[in-house]
């Protein structure tokens, strides 16, 4: 039936305009941002994993900047472990040539001397972000023996996980001035001459040649040497955790890649898909037109039927 009133091609006509104009939006905005989910109302369940999923890489992105940081202050200690390990043999070489009888042991030790300034300067100053790990204060209320370095970020069912690797600090210190526990200020006393002393305190000027003062020379030269195999047991400690530690950085980062790619597989727009699709809106969009142009004509055909 020809009417005036109600012209139903015209109304499909718009009807279809409306929804290829409705996909047009759709598909441009998805050209423009790049995501095929961009909001809650794309995709609700999709957008709500993209969002915790990015939530969490931003976390471990956390993760890896405390792991450098922590690689960083173990790598500090680490060097100063085997510097103090140097100087700790010069201190025995210097023991083993005083051995020798009719040596001058006074100018001996005046080497010995230096050799232990660095020692103590070398576990003072092997500091990095305010953490020093071969010099400490267990008196210090903040002391806590037992350092950790942030390495991982986890979610199970719903529940956050922190995963931390733990470096025990009494296998490592050097100096401890609170109750002189480290491997350079614990103390020993001569069997012969009853004289307590540690690798950074031992003084050999006043030892002669007599059989009981050799003994107490040899008791220090095996003080020292037993120091330097304390050392070089805490500096293979220390290797061991930096590396640790850096193949959890590079695991870290791999992980935040991964996680990447998962969350583009949920909402990235496939841009060859949505710039054909964009084509054939167009398209559709200019036939839309032109029908619904059509669909208005006719109703002026019925003023022929009164002419």
């Amino acid at each position: 039936m020809a009417s005036i009133m109600t012209n139903v091609s015209a109304m499909t006509a718009l009807q279809s305009l409306n929804a290829t104009n409705k996909a047009l939006d759709t598909t441009q905005a998805r050209i423009s941002t790049g995501y095929r989910v961009g909001s809650a109302e794309d995709n609700a369940a999709y957008w709500s994993i993209a969002t915790t999923m990015r939530s969490d890489n931003g976390a471990l992105s956390t993760v890896k900047d405390a792991l450098g940081l922590g690689a960083a202050t173990i790598d500090v200690a680490y060097t100063g472990m085997n510097s103090a390990i140097e100087v700790a043999k010069e201190i025995k070489n210097k023991l083993v040539a005083a051995r020798q009888p009719g040596i001058d042991r006074e100018k001996v030790q005046s080497e010995i001397a230096e050799l232990q300034n660095q020692l103590t300067s070398i576990s003072e100053s092997s500091v990095f972000s305010g953490e020093n790990w071969l010099s400490v204060d267990s008196s210090d209320a903040a002391y806590n023996s037992t350092k950790t370095v942030v390495a991982s970020f986890s979610r199970a069912g719903g529940n956050i996980s922190i995963g931390t690797i733990s470096i025990d600090l009494t296998t490592t210190e050097l100096l401890d001035s609170n109750d002189q526990s480290g491997i350079l200020d614990s103390e020993d006393t001569t069997t012969n001459g009853g004289v307590t002393y540690s690798i950074t305190t031992l003084d050999i000027s006043a030892l002669t040649d007599t059989d009981n003062d050799l003994a107490d020379l040899e008791q220090m030269i095996g003080w020292v040497d037993d120091g330097i195999s304390s050392m070089t047991t805490a500096a293979s400690n220390l290797g061991a955790v930096k590396q640790r530690t850096n193949l959890q950085k590079e695991f870290v980062s791999s992980l935040m890649d991964a996680i990447e790619r998962g969350i583009g597989t949920l909402v990235d727009a496939d841009m060859n898909e949505e710039s054909t699709r964009l084509q054939a809106l167009q398209v559709q969009q200019q036939l839309g037109v032109q029908a619904l142009s059509i669909a208005n004509q006719n109703s002026q055909s019925i003023l022929s039927l009164f002419r």
